[in-house]
């Protein structure tokens, strides 16, 4: 686990010596608080709910951005070959990138928290949902982050890994928004698989261990994809 601590750590130090982190940050924010600003100026709702139900939408867009350097950069300069050669497993490599892009997802997240504080402020606030909407969040991108390192795992091209992170996270947020135009028979597998049907009751403050059980699984499977993608180096 100690080596799996110290790849996370040498990736959070990279995104904050390049320009990533600061234009996700700052995209992310301005995103974030356009949604809140808006509800509570335009619409007089002291909530989070715009901002909870367009997260998921906004996810499938920054995260891409977060993970698709983290294999593919190292892939196309020759020093994942360096990386591998040290005494480290392939599935502490691909442990340690996804916490530490969950950790940039985690750090983003938790900034937006101020506007839950601000609204603490103006009165009171159901702490219920709120809570459970941030575990729906950090869950949810997760699943998001899982995918992208298993996007990044696939290819040498950052580029590439962003448009097939972007295109896996976008399929898996549109199937919720597209189960009531599917055939009887479909319906259920898309409402199964949509990102944000699983959030949903998080974010209404409800705690369905099979929606925890679905995110999980996701990252699971992601990972283990990305470090069998790692592994088939030594096949060829």
């Amino acid at each position: 686990m100690s080596t799996t601590t110290t790849v996370a750590k040498r990736e959070i130090r990279a995104y904050f010596n390049s320009p990533v982190a600061y234009i996700v940050v700052t995209v992310f924010m301005l995103i974030a608080g356009y949604l809140f600003w808006s509800q509570l100026f335009l619409e007089k709702q002291a909530e989070l709910r715009y901002y909870f139900n367009l997260t998921p939408l906004v996810f499938t867009f920054i995260i891409p951005a977060i993970t698709m350097r983290l294999i593919a950069e190292e892939k196309g300069s020759g020093t994942l070959e360096m990386l591998i050669t040290m005494p480290v497993r392939d599935w502490e490599v691909v442990l340690g990138k996804f916490l530490a892009g969950l950790a940039m997802l985690a750090a983003i997240v938790g900034m937006t928290m101020f506007y839950a504080v601000t609204l603490s402020l103006l009165g009171p606030i159901d702490k219920g949902p709120m809570l459970t909407g941030y575990l729906g969040l950090l869950l949810m991108g997760g699943a998001y982050v899982a995918i992208g390192v298993m996007s990044s795992s696939l290819t040498r091209n950052q580029i590439v890994a962003f448009i097939l992170s972007f295109a896996i996270s976008f399929a898996l947020f549109i199937f919720g928004q597209i189960v009531q135009y599917a055939p009887d028979w479909l319906a259920p597998v898309l409402a199964f698989l949509s990102m944000g049907n699983h959030f949903e009751s998080l974010s209404r403050g409800v705690v369905d261990s099979r929606d925890v059980l679905f995110y999980v699984s996701l990252m699971v499977v992601a990972l283990v994809i990305a470090t069998a993608s790692l592994e088939s180096r030594k096949w060829k």
